[in-house]
């Protein structure tokens, strides 16, 4: 397992448009990368691993990394998304990383709404490639638009390109005391082909393939990082409210219909059938004020869903 560790960078200062052209630039090797966790938090660059969210975890709980620490993996052995499914890394193709997020003016009963907050964040960045790629007659025009699908999916049309897994940490100081934080995993099919994902069985895209040229990954996660930070900044200040207007804004799937799957056991082999799973049928109605989901059931009942898998 080669590891480069960065103690300190220049994400923050990467630019505000990511239309800019060092994000089509070509890229440096993976262990050249200049990345920065949170503020002055480490940046640990990994060529291969089993999966950052489960060494970011371990390394949190120890007590060995600080808030805001950024773990970064060129491939994955091991990667999984929500409910144990597998996300495929190929080497030097993709973006894969863990960032761990302090609760700092955040009540905990918010963690659910902060991989929303990311969501949005990081699929105004995708759209601003799309519709720059588009407007210079390079982009896919039929693949549809980037949006986000409650509650935190990134979306080109139907095909997914980006997941985004949180769970709760706690992280051990020095002096014994354990604090809570969020370890918040991206993977983001970037300069793959959807060619390379057919064995799942499910619509995937690529950057690549919405942005029609390859995407300087370096650049990208700069940006992705920095842009978070602020946004989560503005979260702690505003809450989610501002999130749910943006999302109201770029969502495509409101008034569709739907299946709501709610299974706590789900994998990529029960996730359709067998015990514990609840499926309901229906139409989107809105995202609420508090970031759930308003669904309109086929049986005639509405539900309020604050976590579960939603299918179109």
């Amino acid at each position: 397992m080669s590891q480069h560790v960065i103690l300190s960078g220049a994400a923050g200062e990467v630019e505000e448009s990511s239309t800019n052209s060092s994000m089509f630039s070509r890229e440096r090797d993976f262990n050249e990368w200049n990345l920065c966790g949170f503020g002055e938090a480490p940046a640990f660059l990994y060529e291969n691993i089993e999966s950052t969210h489960s060494l970011m975890k371990s390394l949190a709980t120890a007590g060995q990394i600080p808030p805001g620490t950024l773990i970064v993996a060129d491939s994955q052995s091991a990667g999984r998304g929500r409910h144990e499914r597998t996300w495929n890394s190929p080497a030097g193709k993709n973006i894969y990383f863990n960032i761990l997020i302090p609760f700092e003016g955040i009540p905990l009963a918010s963690a659910p709404q902060i991989t929303q907050v990311a969501a949005l964040t990081f699929a105004e960045i995708f759209r601003d490639l799309q519709d720059s790629s588009n407007a210079q007659g390079l982009g896919n025009n039929e693949i549809g638009k980037v949006a986000v699908k409650w509650p935190n999916d990134i979306l080109c049309g139907k095909s997914k390109f980006c997941g985004i897994l949180a769970e709760l940490v706690y992280i051990k100081s020095a002096a014994g005391q354990v604090a809570p934080a969020i370890s918040m995993g991206v993977g983001i099919n970037v300069n793959s082909d959807a060619s390379d994902y057919i064995s799942l069985g499910r619509p995937v895209t690529t950057l690549k393939e919405i942005a029609g040229r390859e995407i300087n990954r370096e650049k990208l996660l700069q940006m992705l990082i920095a842009c978070l930070e602020r946004a989560l900044g503005q979260f702690r200040a505003f809450g989610i409210t501002p999130w749910v207007a943006a999302w109201r804004k770029m969502d495509q799937f409101i008034g569709a219909r739907g299946t709501i799957v709610a299974n706590n056991h789900c994998t990529d082999d029960n996730r359709d059938g067998g015990a514990g799973v609840q499926k309901k049928t229906g139409r989107i109605a809105d995202m609420r004020d508090d970031g759930s989901l308003l669904f309109e059931c086929d049986d005639g009942t509405t539900e309020v869903v604050y976590s579960a898998d939603l299918e179109i």
